[in-house]
């Protein structure tokens, strides 16, 4: 096979694994939106919480896998439950703005703490996977991309199975349609908001650990990769859980194959900058996504 098709198809294997880490951060994101309107301005912090959590958990408390990921998947849903309870939930209808303010505010908040506690320096993340590379045909492909991208798979099936058959997964679809009506039909939307929050810090932590994984180490730029869930959402769609699924491989995809034709060209940089400017084209063109739901206001 030509080399240089072998090497776009390993840059799409990889931006296919990596673009479903930012899917799944774009769930929390999504799941947020829709279940109370608020827009999530923390998402890198949740997944460099996570991250660190996971760090500390396995590296620097020395715990074996199985007791270190549910341990970090508990303090991620007390994070959740404080965020929401403590810090939004005072602010129930409030001004959007003054919500939006303060998800800024908390993201600085972990941020600070993170930074005093553990500092900034990058920390050697444990290798989950071997190292050597295998092949697909003539494509060598990375174990750690394989095994992210089919626990990536795994999960946002999970997920998607409990929102459509579990009765709390209903709840929270009616819940997220319309909140008048799912309070009629006996349904807590107080709960459903606390569990949505839940759900997103979850979420973003299992993104957290992926990327550790993927990238042998944890510092602060993972929130930076955190905020690639903007272009993934707006994409997709958001309102859209479907649309965050796809347009998180989509941008993954558009990341990867940036990186690989266009930096060397003009010097590097052009991987991180490219998810945002699609992110302006889809705006000006499609300002809902393309799997969004159009607002539509009579006048």
């Amino acid at each position: 096979m030509n080399e240089h098709l072998v090497f776009m198809l390993q840059l799409v294997i990889t931006g296919i694994a990596v673009g479903g880490v930012y899917s799944l951060m774009a769930l929390g994101f999504v799941l947020i939106f829709k279940a109370s309107s608020v827009v999530n301005f923390g998402p890198g912090e949740l997944v460099l919480f996570g991250a660190y959590v996971a760090w500390a958990t396995i590296l620097n408390m020395k715990l074996p896998l199985y007791v270190a990921l549910p341990l970090t998947l508990g303090v991620a849903i007390l994070l959740g439950i404080v965020i929401e309870r403590g810090v939004l939930r005072p602010l129930i209808g409030e001004p959007l703005i003054s919500v939006i303010m303060v998800t800024f505010g908390f993201a600085s908040v972990i941020r600070g703490f993170l930074n005093m506690t553990w500092g900034s320096d990058t920390r050697p993340f444990p290798v989950l996977f071997s190292q050597q590379p295998f092949h697909l045909g003539p494509v060598p492909v990375s174990p750690v991309h394989l095994w992210s991208f089919v626990g990536t798979l795994a999960l946002l099936t999970a997920f998607t199975l409990f929102f459509r058959l579990s009765l709390t997964g209903m709840a929270m679809r009616a819940t997220a349609d319309n909140q008048q009506v799912a309070l009629s039909l006996g349904v807590s939307v107080k709960w459903i908001f606390a569990l949505s929050w839940c759900i997103a810090t979850v979420v973003s932590t299992l993104g957290g650990i992926i990327l550790g994984s993927v990238r042998g180490g944890v510092d602060f730029s993972l929130a930076d990769l955190g905020l690639k869930v903007f272009p993934v959402v707006i994409l997709g769609g958001l309102d859209s859980v479907a649309g965050a699924i796809i347009g998180g491989v989509l941008i993954g995809v558009l990341e990867n194959l940036s990186g690989g034709y266009l930096d060397p060209i003009l010097g590097g940089g052009v991987k991180e900058v490219a998810p945002f400017v699609v992110l302006v084209m889809i705006l000006m063109v499609r300002p809902y996504g393309f799997f969004g739901k159009r607002e539509i206001e009579r006048v």
